[in-house]
């Protein structure tokens, strides 16, 4: 599921990127999308009932960008523009496509807000 769900929003959402190779947890991906706080997506996500965080579990609750971001060579600005989706047992096919269907909007008008909504295709 986890990798569906990040095939989906790299392939619909553009300046979007994993953050992190190799071998990985099952269930959780950080994804960076460039020319957003990422506190403005995680609410905006909240708003629609799609629960995110930004950074890591064991920081969760601060402001600041992911150390674990910033330790593996993103810059701040990445790193501030990236979150973190968990998928448990009970997650569904349904809720994938619901949180894809959810992005693409809510992106292009963070996006729009901020000044930036041209982003390159990476």
């Amino acid at each position: 599921m986890r990798d569906h769900l990040e095939s989906e929003i790299l392939s619909t959402v553009t300046g979007t990127n994993v953050n992190g190779t190799g071998q990985r947890v099952s269930n959780t991906t950080n994804i960076s999308f460039e020319g957003i706080e990422a506190e403005a997506l995680l609410t905006a996500l909240d708003l629609d009932g799609i629960a995110v965080s930004t950074g890591s579990a064991c920081s969760s609750g601060t402001l600041e960008p992911s150390h674990v971001l910033r330790a593996m060579g993103f810059t701040p600005q990445r790193a501030q523009s990236s979150i973190r989706f968990s998928l448990g047992l009970g997650n569904t096919e349904e809720q994938i496509i619901r949180v894809v269907k959810s992005l693409p909007p809510i992106v292009s008008k963070l996006r729009q807000l901020s000044g930036r909504h041209t982003i390159s295709r990476t």
